[in-house]
Parts: C-alpha cells; structure tokens; sequence
C-alpha cells in the first residue's frame, strides 16, 4: 500500500537532491565494507551494526530508534533485533506471527510502505520499550524491506516516523524512500551474511 503525499515545495528540492546523493554514498561505503568483509583480510575490517543504524537514520532524516535491523534464525524461526540495541535481548518475532509486519516481510519477501501503520492491526510489543532518552511512542509511518543474500531472506530492515499521530511526525514516505531503502539492502544482505553467519 503506497500512499502519495504531496507534491514538494520548490525550496525542498536541494534537501531532496542531498538526501539522494547522501543515500548513494551510503550504499557505495556499505557497497565497500561488505567487499573488504569478503576479502582475505576480512579479519581485520570491524563492523558496527549500531553506527550503520545511525548512517541510515541520518540518510532518512528519521531518530536512531525509528531504524530497524533484524537478523532471520532459520533454526529457530524467528526474527531478532541487531538494530536498535537496546532491543537485542528484549525478545524476538515468531517468522509464523499473523500481526508482525516484519515477519510478513519476511515470509513474503516483499516490501512495504504504510503511512497510516498505528490504524492497523499489528503487534506493539516492542514499539513500548522506551530506547534511551527517548519515551516510547507509537510508530504512525513504516517502510519495511526484506534483506536479502543469494536469493534467500536474512533480515528485513524498517524505518519508521515514531509520535503522537501521523500528522505531527513528518512527511509520508513515497516510492523514492522505498527505492533508497531497497538500495541499501543489497550490501546489508552481505553484512548480515557476515555478522550473522546464518
């Protein structure tokens, strides 16, 4: 479900062309570190999954906790968190959930824009934990996208606008986020491939 928002005043376009040219440079260092991870010196490239969460948040102009990374365990048939930290050992998400958005964009290995995501039934368990400094809030606008490696699902990746209602948290996210978000999951399917070892 897509959902249009309005056109863009003239005077946002140079904030657009950044943000575009910031989300190709993205992808291009990802692009990098998951080349240096499969090379013969993989051992001495470190990888922080939390600081690729703050590049991302800060690509889409959204806070730190409105970015989501989580790793697939075909073992255990669930998703968990990697990105926000301060989730890894709150729980996880049953693959065979009927409410969680993110294991139906597991499942069906396909993305998904909802700009009205609070009106829909969904799971919220983790959307109570409060992250930080920040209090926890009810997510109102999510994009969430399968990460793959070879074919086959390792993660899925959301970004979400986290507030009081949909009007007070930004702009819709449009066709073009997806598009970005789709391009960086090509390198965070190798990462997660390396990190995780699934």
């Amino acid at each position: 479900m897509v959902s249009s928002g309005p056109l863009l005043p003239p005077s946002s376009t140079r904030k657009t062309k950044m943000h575009t040219s910031t989300s190709l440079s993205l992808v291009s260092e990802l692009e990098r570190l998951a080349t240096a991870l499969g090379s013969a010196d993989a051992q001495s490239t470190q990888i922080s999954l939390p600081s690729v969460g703050e590049r991302i948040a800060k690509t889409f102009g959204v806070r730190i906790d409105e970015v989501a990374i989580m790793g697939v365990s075909t073992r255990w048939r669930h998703l968990y968190f990697l990105v926000p930290e301060a989730l890894k050992n709150v729980g996880y998400i049953p693959l065979s959930s009927t409410s969680a958005l993110a294991a139906r964009t597991a499942r069906e290995s396909r993305p998904e824009i909802n700009n009205n995501f609070a009106a829909t039934r969904h799971a919220s368990v983790f959307e109570g934990v409060k992250i930080g400094n920040e209090s926890a809030e009810a997510i109102q606008k999510i994009v969430s996208a399968p990460i793959l490696y070879e074919s086959k699902v390792v993660g899925i990746i959301q970004i979400s606008r986290k507030g009081a209602s949909a009007k007070t948290v930004g702009p819709d996210f449009t066709a073009d986020d997806l598009g970005k978000v789709l391009a960086l999951c090509k390198p965070l399917g190798k990462l997660l491939q390396h990190v995780t070892g699934e």
